[in-house]
């Protein structure tokens, strides 16, 4: 058994060749539910439904985001009916008061559906308004994510980081603002001071997640603040990566990430942009999987390889790489 932890786009690139390392079967995939959003009423789960849509086959691998071949005209009319509104196009929250009223899972992140800032195909639309309609009979985001794994035949189990509400929100210096629109709406451009996991205090992992906790651990090359850094401020997490083997993928060929605004919020949150950053902030790894021309000095493990995944040869040769330094550290 193995548990990879994943959220934006690298661990995804890289589960694609985990089926030729690993038995698919004995893979649990935990997924980040920072960046979730509720939008026009919808519940939208990005790392999950990226990772939902990879195991199904329908993920569109050009954007890492949506559903192959999708048609958005739900989404066009959305825009235009805002238009003829005379209402600017960008984020619109709901009023402060609000935020904490309705679905428990979308506090600090419910976001009005006129002009739609993130762009949602009619399919896509499809798994938002079934996962909502579930949540709202009763079921857990857990078992609401597992009925639709099981939906789009996904060949690993995938868990919710929570079923509790945790939003990433970004302090920038154009005032606070949720991650979807800092990196959607706003491209990553305002300045970062800072990162708050908003409601991890009071949110807790499922016993699912610990459980998939015992096993060995993979930390995909996702961003180590806001695909990662959800689930280590939840209670628990931390002590249970510290109690078995972990081995993590970086993110950095030394100082250069390759993808995403991971530089810029490993900066705000105190960290050194770079492998060694890395590697700070992921005092719980056991060993690390690096660039071969990464010369990176660590205290722990490293086994090199070419870690960039343009195709699912790169990806085997990274998957094989985590298996190796797995068996170096379990």
């Amino acid at each position: 058994m193995v548990t990879f932890l994943a959220g934006g786009t690298g661990t995804p690139k890289l589960l694609t060749g985990v089926g030729d390392v690993f038995s698919p079967s004995e893979v649990t995939v935990v997924a980040n539910t920072g960046d979730d959003v509720e939008l026009g009423g919808l519940l939208v789960c990005p790392d999950v439904d990226t990772v939902l849509f990879l195991g199904g086959g329908v993920l569109d691998t050009d954007t890492w985001w949506g559903i192959h071949g999708d048609t958005s005209e739900t989404h066009d009319a959305l825009q235009e009916v805002a238009t003829d509104l005379g209402v600017h196009a960008g984020p619109h929250y709901l009023d402060a008061d609000r935020q904490t009223e309705g679905r428990r899972l979308a506090r600090w992140r419910r976001f009005s559906g006129v002009g739609e800032f993130m762009h949602i195909g009619d399919r896509d639309r499809a798994v938002h308004i079934t996962r909502t309609s579930l949540l709202d009979a009763g079921r857990s985001l857990t078992a609401v994510t597992a009925d639709l794994a099981s939906a789009l035949e996904v060949p690993w189990r995938v868990l919710p980081m929570s079923d509790d509400p945790v939003a990433t929100m970004v302090h920038t210096a154009d005032g606070p603002m949720h991650f979807q629109e800092y990196w959607v709406a706003r491209e990553g451009r305002p300045a970062v001071e800072r990162v708050e996991f908003r409601g991890a205090a009071s949110a807790t992992p499922t016993a699912a997640v610990l459980e998939a906790l015992d096993a060995p651990v993979v930390v995909g090359p996702s961003n180590p603040i806001t695909s990662i850094g959800p689930m280590l401020a939840l209670d628990g997490v931390g002590a249970a990566l510290a109690e078995t083997p972990v081995v993590a993928v970086s993110p950095f060929l030394e100082d250069e990430a390759f993808s995403g605004p991971a530089a810029a919020l490993m900066a705000a949150e105190g960290y050194e942009s770079s492998t060694a950053g890395v590697a700070a902030a992921y005092s719980f790894a056991d060993a690390f999987v690096l660039d071969e021309a990464d010369d990176t000095k660590l205290d722990r493990p490293v086994v090199r390889t070419d870690t960039r995944m343009d195709d699912e040869d790169d990806t085997r040769r990274v998957a094989r790489a985590a298996a190796d330094a797995l068996e170096v550290v379990a």
